[in-house]
Parts: C-alpha cells; sequence; structure tokens
C-alpha cells in the first residue's frame, strides 16, 4: 500500500457497523450501546500523514489520539470470530508509555495487513532517518574530540595515580 492510497483512508469500513450492530444487540443493555456504537462509528476518523497517523471520534466527548511514527514501539493485530467472519482486525498500536494496553487501536479496515505493513515501514524509516543523522560527519567529529578528552584525562589520571604510589 503506498502513502496516497493510505492518506485517502479517513473513515472505517462499513462492516464495522454491522460488528457494531451485531456486539450491541448481544448485551442485555442493547438500546444504550447500539447509539453508543453508532455515533463511534459515524464519527471516527483516520489521518496518516508524513509525521504520524491521527484517530479521532466522539460526539458529546471528542478524543483525538496523535502518535508519531517515531514513538510507535509495536503493532499488534487482533480479531475476534466475529471480525474474521467480516474480514476485519484491530491494529493496537503501542508506545514506550507507561500504560501496558495499547495507545490507538485501528479498527474497522479491510487492509489491516498493509497498514501495519506500513506503519512498521515508517516506524523503521524515521529510526533509519535519526541514526543517519546522528551518525553524520558531525557526529564523527563530536565523537573523536571527546574520545581524546577522554583519553587525555585518564592520561593524567594515571600519571597523579603513579606519582602518589612513588611518594609512598
Amino acid at each position: 500500500m503506498d502513502d496516497s492510497t493510505l492518506r485517502a483512508i479517513e473513515r472505517p469500513h462499513p462492516r464495522l457497523l454491522a460488528y457494531y450492530v451485531l456486539r450491541s444487540i448481544l448485551v442485555p443493555f442493547w438500546f444504550i450501546a447500539l447509539p453508543y456504537h453508532w455515533f463511534r462509528y459515524s464519527t471516527m476518523r483516520y489521518r496518516f500523514d508524513g509525521e504520524g497517523v491521527t484517530m479521532s471520534w466522539g460526539v458529546l466527548f471528542r478524543r483525538e489520539i496523535t502518535l508519531t511514527y517515531s514513538r510507535i514501539q509495536d503493532i499488534h493485530l487482533t480479531s475476534n470470530f466475529v471480525q474474521r467472519w467480516l474480514g476485519l482486525a484491530n491494529l493496537e498500536i503501542q508506545t514506550a508509555a507507561a500504560s501496558a494496553g495499547a495507545e490507538m487501536t485501528i479498527e474497522g479496515r479491510l487492509e489491516y495487513e498493509a497498514i501495519r505493513d506500513f506503519l512498521y515501514a515508517k516506524m523503521r524509516g524515521t529510526r533509519s532517518k535519526a541514526v543517519a543523522a546522528a551518525s553524520g560527519p558531525d557526529a564523527n567529529a563530536t565523537l573523536v574530540a571527546a574520545l581524546t578528552e577522554v583519553s587525555a584525562e585518564l592520561r593524567r589520571a594515571r600519571e597523579a595515580l603513579s606519582r602518589a604510589a612513588e611518594k609512598r
């Protein structure tokens, strides 16, 4: 999946609404769960850009999560029996935050494996760019200067220790 195709994804697939309806009618208070899930589905938006991924939803309490690609640590695909039957899966994106759960869960897309692969590629790409920037010619000169300074300090400490040992 290329960048332009992924950037065009803004809404969950209509099969997610079918999953929400099935999930709602299986609980005792379905008349509360069904409107909740309908509003969640109708307000859910995704945005993939050059910096990261953003997900938002909610009517009364609007919630928006933005993760940069460099913060992503791991991505898990999960799906229950009904989700597999509908061809859906949840992409649980984890960061290095203190919480043990997923920071963001992208749900309601059929191309979940392609999205996961895209996110992994972006995640690795931002890390390799950071490593390349840190290992450029300026970084080498800084490292050489620091090692030279440490070497000189060790030499002075060794000479001071040998003088102190000679005085005893």
